[in-house]
């Protein structure tokens, strides 16, 4: 069953490898195709700008939260279906992970990925319990994964918690793994401190 809404994580940097704003276009037509609405930072710039622009133009429902002095940074994307404008950057993240029914991560910088961060942390807990996709573009999260893992080795989480994210290397795959992602129950939070 295809996801109603999927919150995407993704940079403003206009400066990075164009693969990486390549991969946010081809997840914003692929989502969009499907009739998948995406949730995201509402900037306008770098992949975030790529996404949304893409999803756009395939007439996709793109709907973006960004705080106030981003707005005022003129950084907000002004062709959405829906802008919500929010205090700060604990409240944007909060209403993105509410209005989602899954979490889907682009390679970015320390704000993606300390967002990443959150949603797995909120999954260990319980308090989120849907699908988290690693775009894996040009091998990004490897090192992530790996650290993840070495949290595993060194019994700082139990084996059980790598069935809370999964990657995949093209964008177009990104569906498919939020289908075939394992349930999360919410009693989660019984195991956290495995």
């Amino acid at each position: 069953m295809l996801p109603e809404r999927v919150l995407v994580f993704c940079a403003s940097s206009r400066s990075c490898h164009p693969a990486y704003h390549d991969a946010a276009a081809r997840l914003g037509r692929s989502l969009a195709a499907r009739a998948v609405g995406i949730v995201y930072g509402g900037g306008a710039h770098g992949s975030m700008g790529a996404l949304a622009d893409a999803a756009l133009a395939e007439g996709g429902h793109v709907h973006g939260v960004i705080p106030h002095f981003m707005r005022e940074l003129e950084w907000a994307h002004d062709e959405l279906a829906r802008l919500d404008l929010v205090d700060d950057m604990r409240e944007r993240k909060r209403r993105m992970l509410d209005a989602a029914d899954a979490v889907v991560a682009l390679p970015g910088g320390c704000g993606t990925l300390e967002e990443l961060m959150e949603a797995i942390t909120f999954k260990r807990l319980g308090l989120y319990t849907g699908p988290i996709v690693m775009v894996d573009t040009r091998g990004f999260f490897s090192a992530c994964t790996a650290l993840l893992e070495r949290c595993i080795e060194e019994r700082f989480m139990a084996p059980a918690h790598r069935d809370m994210w999964q990657t995949v290397d093209d964008p177009e795959d990104v569906l498919d793994a939020i289908a075939q992602a394992p349930a999360w129950p919410r009693t989660a939070r019984a195991f956290a401190q495995s």
